[in-house]
């Protein structure tokens, strides 16, 4: 005779009654789920402390001291450093350079939206136009400094390009100030023009194609379709690119650097802030210099924030 159990489901396994509310998790449960993030966030914000925000509290510390770099001994000489910047005509007066590089920076968004726009579209060879304009972005700037150094040498590259349209000149491109820096102004155009085409470029291709098969059969042009898709459309990206472009021309370095070394107009500011630590050996001032030039940046930054918020775009 064989005698047969049932299996009584236990309390656990049952499910929940219709209409309950779940219990709670544990208190410890609770804390470990709070404290997880912060875990995962805890190598990533030591090492933006200390390679960061360490460096920039010194930097601000020294720039209210004499210290010379070397010297173990540094005394605290308040807002001297500060008063000097502003006082002394041949340190500030560096920040009309910038100048150059702004309109500059003008042109080399516009030619990058225009070049993004135009290969957004079917055209022929559209992959190929994309590596040239891209590649300068791939090479060193020491190399491209040192490359257009040649360039624009006396009887250079350049001025071989110029005979063959029948210009002739015997003009030196980084003997004046004028010409040195609008030639210096170029090479940053060239060069740093295939980033903002990638960063357009993606950003109109996010855009739905939807959009576009609808506004031509409205009988939109091209034009329309720029003014009203693609300009709002990639608002956000163009907003970033400008505050980009014009921080880095305030603090534009490293091609005035390797081809003119400051040199005929050529300084900038940053320039002259190395040339303070390194060469004069007053890193108290090119402190300060570097905490003026952050606070610059950080109010054009604001400033353009506040003229131009980032608001959602939403063209469906």
């Amino acid at each position: 005779m064989t005698h047969t159990t049932e299996k009584v489901p236990s309390e656990a396994a049952a499910p929940a009654p219709e209409g309950t509310t779940p219990l709670p998790a544990p208190r410890g449960t609770r804390t470990w789920r709070a404290l997880t993030p912060w875990l995962f966030l805890l190598a990533p914000l030591a090492l933006l402390i200390t390679f960061t925000y360490a460096p920039i509290a010194n930097m601000v510390a020294y720039s209210f001291t004499d210290w010379d770099g070397v010297s173990p001994e540094l005394h605290y000489t308040g807002a001297e450093n500060y008063t000097e910047i502003f006082t002394r005509e041949d340190l500030f007066q560096v920040f009309f350079v910038s100048g150059y590089y702004l309109i500059a920076s003008v042109i080399q968004i516009v030619a990058a939206l225009y070049f993004a726009t135009i290969l957004s579209f079917q055209v022929r060879f559209r992959n190929f136009f994309k590596g040239v304009l891209f590649f300068p972005s791939l090479v060193n700037g020491v190399a491209i400094g040192f490359v257009f150094l040649y360039f624009f040498q006396d009887g250079g590259t350049f001025d071989t390009v110029l005979g063959l349209f029948g210009f002739h000149t015997d003009h030196a491109w980084l003997g004046t100030p004028i010409s040195a820096n609008t030639s210096l102004a170029g090479v940053s155009v060239w060069r740093y023009l295939g980033m903002n085409f990638v960063l357009f470029l993606g950003a109109i291709q996010s855009i739905p194609g939807e959009l576009y098969e609808a506004s031509e059969l409205d009988g939109a042009t091209r034009w329309h379709q720029f003014r009203y898709i693609i300009l709002p459309g990639i608002k956000p990206v163009l907003t970033l690119t400008v505050i980009l472009s014009v921080s880095g021309s305030l603090s534009a370095f490293e091609i005035p650097y390797i081809m003119t070394g400051g040199a005929t107009g050529t300084e900038t500011f940053v320039i002259q802030t190395v040339k303070l630590a390194f060469q004069f050996n007053k890193t108290g001032l090119a402190s300060a210099a570097a905490v003026v030039l952050l606070l610059i940046i950080l109010l054009v930054t604001w400033v353009q924030r506040r003229l131009v918020p980032d608001d959602r775009v939403d063209l469906v």
